[in-house]
């Protein structure tokens, strides 16, 4: 067999994906045959990890977008010495360590949940910028302890989707010279070719976009691909896009059509590749010299930059060890935010939560150099903005990150910057616009990653802005994605707990709702049972009657009707319900406690009614779209009144 090591190994590659997909009947072969010579020529001639240490901070990252194809980096994985064995590859698609797409947290050496198309290499605009941002706040001169690259490799796919173009957008703006694209470029989708819906000039696109563009013909050509990947690297003022011309499917019979792309290409088509590509072995065989390539190429180099790399941070340590610890406490994320030391708001003041978000942020930005983060154009109505400046290509040091009217590419880029490290990231929006930024959540709470996403003007009373503003179902949907924390706080002091709350989460995505209105603060120090989701803000004064349960503003309307009451030596109690994920995660005991069975209970909340009725059958919500008013005419039209909701009170039976 006369063929290079490089060739063998791109073969191995190729033989792998094929066979574990035949194995499993599922999966995409087709970007696998085409891509897998760039990815390959990536690995072992410019990647710098280290599988032993998966973690290891300044390692290269590798972001495979095109997330269909995750048997090409399952390959490269398990050849680079990452803990994917070849029986996890011959049990690709099952339960276990392979999946149909990449999922972080869960294979060794995957940055991130990718598949959702443009997700990928939206995430991979966030670890630029935090790469950026940290190398300029941590370098000296001589101690580069953060200096690396962020690969990602996409498809035609990747580049219809409008989160990705949103990323691509905001990188050229801001000039992110060390992330590097590889484009998949096949003209082939699964509908057919890409020209039945898709005639864009790649080259002026990403050019207009401030772009670095280069184009290789033929994507088996790895010594030319070796070379754009060196050119890319030298260029230090602009992001890099190689837009490599692949053969979908290349070797087999249905090379070139859209029949290879999410399908199978069977056994016997498998024999045809065998002479295609003069492969004599068989499935799941894979040549000594192809592991000891890549032991000697990526994991042997990986190891030497490892350990020069440790050897100088510990130099820099002894050198400068305030910015040291400093770096490795954002790294470990190792403090733990006291609500003791956080702001206090007066009890009885009139204050929006917005308002005490941005006023807590404001005072944690100064005391967590870590923190990092901005609006979709909102800052001054979200209140959500990062300290010390704009972050730009002239002020890298810059912590606000001005993201623009582009909220879906504002939550994967936030994620980015999480699984980057060193980064505690907040984005923040207007709560209706959470819907353009739903798959990021999603993708946020399956990786269990800690990203902060704040939303203001959380109800109809938004006011004139209508119902295109006014965010009524968007609570239900953000609560019933499984491990996202959904806040809304009830005054000022409830919104200094929730950002204590998101500070000190490790594995749970946050979402902090908070009001445009100005809210009662009702008390003037830290709940204790805050931290449990629902706790007795105001007590019954008497025999029990029922109870009001709410959330955000409606706890003041609870505690107003609960006055009208008393004057009807009617008793209730007042139950805030911050956070319902808390809250369902407390003992039986606990939550018998806070809302005992067999007692009349009226949840109140100025959206959906949906999510309440798992604890009482009795719910006043808005299963309507809002209004164009006034916010208090707003909120008197759909019956949001002290009087109307003691009405409703009493009526029940």
């Amino acid at each position: 067999m006369n063929q290079t090591i490089d060739q063998l190994s791109i073969n191995t590659l190729r033989f792998l994906a094929v066979d574990a997909i035949n194995k499993a009947n599922s999966g995409h072969p087709g970007i696998v045959l085409g891509a897998a010579p760039m990815a390959h020529m990536l690995f072992t001639k410019h990647m710098h990890i280290y599988p032993k240490k998966p973690n290891w901070f300044n390692r290269d990252r590798f972001i495979l977008s095109a997330g269909h194809g995750s048997m090409l980096l399952y390959g490269l994985n398990h050849l680079s010495g990452f803990k994917v064995s070849l029986e996890d590859l011959k049990n690709f698609r099952q339960i276990g360590n392979t999946p149909g797409h990449p999922e972080y947290g869960h294979t060794d050496g995957v940055e991130t949940t990718s598949g959702p198309l443009g997700q990928g290499i939206s995430n991979g605009v966030g670890m630029a910028i935090a790469e950026a941002h940290l190398a300029k706040k941590y370098n000296k001169p001589g101690y580069d302890v953060v200096d690396h690259y962020t690969y990602v490799l996409c498809g035609d796919g990747d580049l219809q989707e409008g989160v990705a173009l949103e990323a691509l957008s905001l990188a050229g703006h801001l000039g992110l010279g060390k992330l590097i694209v590889l484009f998949d470029s096949n003209d082939i989708q699964l509908d057919g070719k890409t020209d039945l819906a898709f005639s864009d000039d790649h080259k002026k696109k990403f050019e207009s976009m401030n772009w670095h563009y280069q184009r290789v013909a033929d994507g088996n050509d790895i010594d030319l691909i070796n070379k754009a990947i060196k050119k890319a690297k030298k260029e230090d003022n602009r992001p890099s896009v190689i837009e490599v011309k692949t053969i979908i499917g290349y070797g087999t019979t249905l090379s070139g059509t859209s029949s290879v792309h999410g399908s199978p290409i069977g056994f016997e088509r498998r024999e045809e590749m065998k002479q295609f590509y003069s492969w004599p072995h068989d499935a799941f065989d894979v040549p000594q010299e192809v592991y000891k390539h890549y032991k000697t190429k990526v994991y042997n180099r990986g190891h030497r930059t490892y350990r020069k790399w440790v050897d100088m941070v510990e130099e820099y340590a002894q050198k400068f060890p305030q910015e040291a610890q400093e770096l490795k406490s954002s790294v470990l994320q190792d403090f733990s935010v006291s609500i003791d030391a956080l702001p206090k708001f007066e009890f009885g003041g009139q204050v929006s939560t917005r308002a005490a978000s941005g006023k807590v942020l404001d005072y944690l930005s100064k005391e967590y150099p870590c923190i990092m983060g901005g609006s979709a154009d909102l800052t001054a109505s979200t209140m959500a903005k990062g300290a010390d400046g704009h972050f730009s290509k002239e002020n890298r040091l810059g912590r606000n990150i001005n993201f623009g009217v582009r909220e879906h590419a504002m939550g994967a880029i936030t994620n980015g910057l999480t699984l980057h490290g060193g980064i505690k990231a907040f984005s923040g929006a207007f709560f209706v616009f959470s819907d353009y930024m739903k798959p990021s959540l999603r993708l946020a709470a399956i990786m269990r990653i800690p990203s902060i996403f704040v939303f203001s003007h959380d109800s109809i009373a938004v006011g004139e802005d209508g119902p295109t503003h006014q965010p009524v179902e968007q609570l239900a949907g953000l609560r019933a994605i499984p491990g996202l924390n959904v806040i809304r706080p009830a005054d000022a002091n409830e919104t200094a707990q929730a950002w204590a709350v998101a500070m000190n989460s490790k594995h749970t995505p946050t979402a902090i709702i908070t009001t445009r209105q100005n809210v009662k603060t009702l008390r003037d120090t830290p709940h204790p049972q805050f931290n449990r989701g629902a706790y007795v803000i105001s007590k019954e004064e008497g025999p029990l009657d029922g109870i009001l349960l709410a959330a955000g503003s409606e706890v003041s309307l609870a505690v107003e009707v609960q006055s009208l009451l008393k004057e009807k030596n009617k008793y209730v109690r007042v139950v805030s319900m911050p956070s319902m994920y808390m809250f369902d995660k407390e003992k039986q005991t606990y939550k018998d406690e806070v809302l005992p069975k067999g007692v009349k209970t009226l949840a109140l909340e100025m959206g959906s009614s949906m999510p309440w009725y798992k604890y009482t059958p009795n719910v006043y919500g808005i299963d309507s779209y809002g209004v164009s008013a006034p916010l208090a005419v707003a909120i008197k039209h759909f019956g949001f009144t002290k009087e109307k909701v003691e009405e409703v009170y009493l009526n029940i039976k």
